[in-house]
């Protein structure tokens, strides 16, 4: 296979000046902007940078394979660069702690282009760096030419004919990273390698970005004596090992360390494989993890699984809510207020249509917290967990004071999903791990046993626990703005602007929302405050997401929040506020304080300046009939502002300090 085919000789680079790997990255991405392999240069470089946080491309003998997997990317291509010094030691993270990077391979991958030929030469460049004589050969290459002309080189592979005490052994691994590219092949060469050194049947199958290749089959598995996990993400079908002796290390590992991990892997294993009838493996270990750490990194891990199936979600239901809307209004000219209303459900024509489109979009937001919920409890627990998740999202949607008619109930919102997803995924994995039956009996546990308690588990504490917390936490709320009905007007706006924006739509935002609506309709304080609090958070930070690299020079968010970003930035002139949940629920920390800021410096800047609101019409089409809409549109901007300008600095400067200190950035 010639790699030359993969890159032309624009794009090989020789003698190149450079101090840090930031410098050597965007030289390489500028080139391939140049050469027209890429739409946006900005979201490339950005894609790559992403992937730096997740572990080191840095190799050893000085060679470095920074990569990044973008749908800007036009054509599958990589770039190579030799540097006339090699950098220190630090200044790119690598699997060896002294590599001083001298060689760099850019890959750009297209997403939608897994499994074709162009990744399947990418695959094989991987593994041919792990090739020393193949890597001797372009680092000796006196030239740009020869060094162009180095890549097409036939790979020489010397079979060392093993005599360890573990020859004759055989190994099944798996290799997969993030990207499913570099690290995926150039882990699955060194093990081979490795055990051809050794006299181990080393047998790898990659789970990549081509899909799942080289697959061990039944036979192979029965045959195996252990078996090796190489990942950085889930193993796909792990139940095929079940019974097995194992090992599960990083991706990157094998590249220094792939004799010590193979003879580890016989004769030391971490554990074995085992899985229920409906589990997709859960692996039993001596040596997992312990502590408040691991703890601590499982619900995070779950938290992201929830908000990544929910996004989708959103998105979908925006949109509808968007086309219909802003039809309704603009195109047919009809009061958004009806468009909800029955009378239309008979119609027939476009208005019809609408109506039903909008309580299509209003039917799909209802179930954003049963998908966070199940999808929390999944990445717990596996498929066991995703019944009662399930169940607690329903709970924290408020779908059970719809089915049960209890009227002016109070659901639990993001916190509520959040709190039973986290509990139904333990619950669920515990009786998964802890209740034994006979084998024929073993089909009941994720059928009957499992679902059952652990939903029964989910009832009780919804029943008892979060919803009197939230309710007795509702009452509060709105005792404590009603006591504040007669104190000074800018006082009281920012009560009720930091409860609206407090949770978007939870208990808190409810309990505001009663209030400030009885106190506009007894006349004693218009919803100036209220309205502008609802719009202002999700405005602010769809905002972010569109300037942030204008602000700052590169992007602060990641892929899929830059793309509900843009939902929520819609969805906020349609006073939506649910496209900005994620972002809450990714980082509260940083989301929900800069919320109440900006809203509470909007409203009262609104109010302050005159604005006045009577009716609950928080939408774009509320707006002209704002009293002094000039100051309504001031306060709205002040909010905004600080939202977005606060978002963008503050993580801006977090992602500096962890790239200064060599940490993963997880946006």
């Amino acid at each position: 296979m010639n790699l030359k085919e993969m890159t032309t000789q624009n794009l090989v680079f020789y003698d190149i000046e450079a101090t840090s790997k930031e410098e050597v990255i965007s030289f390489l991405v500028d080139h391939l902007d140049k050469e027209g392999y890429i739409s946006d240069k900005a979201a490339f470089q950005q894609a790559v940078l992403e992937r730096e946080a997740h572990s080191a491309t840095g190799m050893e003998r000085g060679l470095a394979i920074p990569h990044g997997k973008s749908s800007v990317v036009n054509k599958a291509v990589f770039t190579v660069a030799k540097l006339k010094t090699p950098l220190a030691a630090n200044a790119w993270e690598s699997v060896d702690p002294t590599n001083q990077v001298s060689l760099v391979f850019l890959l750009a991958i297209p997403d939608e282009e897994a499994g074709t030929t162009h990744l399947k030469l990418l695959a094989e460049l991987s593994g041919r760096l792990m090739n020393a004589s193949y890597l001797d050969g372009l680092l000796a290459a006196p030239s740009k030419e020869a060094l162009f002309a180095a890549l097409g080189d036939e790979v020489v592979t010397e079979t060392v004919a093993g005599d360890s005490a573990y020859a004759g052994k055989s190994v099944l691994a798996i290799t997969a990273c993030a990207t499913g590219i570099a690290h995926t092949y150039m882990a699955a060469e060194a093990l081979e390698q490795a055990g051809k050194e050794l006299g181990i049947d080393v047998r790898v199958e990659k789970q990549g970005a081509n899909g799942m290749e080289d697959t061990h089959d039944a036979a192979a598995i029965a045959k195996a004596d252990a078996i090796l996990f190489a990942v950085d993400t889930k193993v796909k079908d792990k139940e095929r090992f079940v019974g097995k002796n194992y090992v599960e290390v990083k991706v990157a590992d094998p590249l220094r360390h792939a004799k010590e991990i193979l003879i580890r892997t016989l004769s030391e294993p971490d554990g074995t494989v085992t899985a229920s009838a409906e589990s997709e493996g859960v692996v039993a270990s001596k040596n997992q993890k312990t502590g408040w750490k691991k703890v601590g990194a499982d619900v995070t891990a779950a938290i992201m699984t929830g908000i990544s199936y929910m996004i989708p979600l959103i998105v979908a239901a925006g949109l509808m809510l968007g086309i219909a809307k802003l039809t309704w209004v603009y195109a047919l000219g009809l009061d958004i207020g009806m468009i909800g209303d029955p009378t239309y459900n008979n119609v027939g024509g476009l208005q019809e249509f609408l109506h039903y489109l909008d309580g299509f979009g209003n039917m799909l937001f209802k179930f954003i917290y049963p998908v966070f919920g199940m999808f929390v409890a999944y990445a717990i627990a596996d498929r066991v967990g995703l019944i009662a998740g399930f169940a607690g999202g329903l709970f924290a949607g408020g779908l059970h004071y719809t089915f049960w008619g209890i009227e002016g109930g109070i659901p639990s919102g993001f916190l509520g999903a959040l709190i039973l997803g986290l509990t139904a995924g333990y619950v669920a994995k515990f009786l998964n791990q802890r209740v034994k039956l006979s084998k024929n009996l073993v089909a009941m546990k994720p059928m009957l046993i499992v679902p059952g308690i652990s939903v029964l588990v989910i009832f009780i504490l919804n029943l008892y626990v979060i919803d009197p917390v939230f309710g007795h936490l509702n009452k509060w709320i709105a005792d404590t703005i009603a006591s504040m009905s007669t104190s000074g007007t800018l006082s009281l706006s920012a009560m009720i602007a930091a409860a609206t924006a407090f949770d978007l739509g939870g208990p808190v935002n409810k309990a505001a929302g009663a209030i400030a609506i009885g106190l506009s309709a007894d006349g004693i304080f218009p919803l100036t405050p209220r309205v502008l609090a609802i719009v202002i958070p999700p405005l602010g930070i769809g905002l972010a997401t569109i300037i942030d690299r204008f602000v700052v020079g590169r992007r602060v968010f990641s892929q899929d929040l830059r793309l509900l970003g843009n939902t929520s930035f819609l969805l906020g002139f349609l006073a939506i506020s649910e496209g900005a949940i994620p972002f809450m629920l990714r980082n509260p920390l940083i989301t929900i304080p800069l919320n109440i800021i900006g809203a509470i410096a909007g409203a009262c800047t609104g109010v302050a300046l005159g604005a006045v609101q009577w009716l609950p019409l928080p939408a774009i089409w509320g707006w002209p009939l704002v009293e002094n809409l000039p100051a309504y549109l001031v306060g709205m901007l002040v909010g905004v502002a600080i939202i977005a300008f606060g978002n963008i600095f503050i993580r801006y400067a977090i992602i500096k300090r962890k790239e200064r200190n060599g940490e993963k950035i997880d946006y």
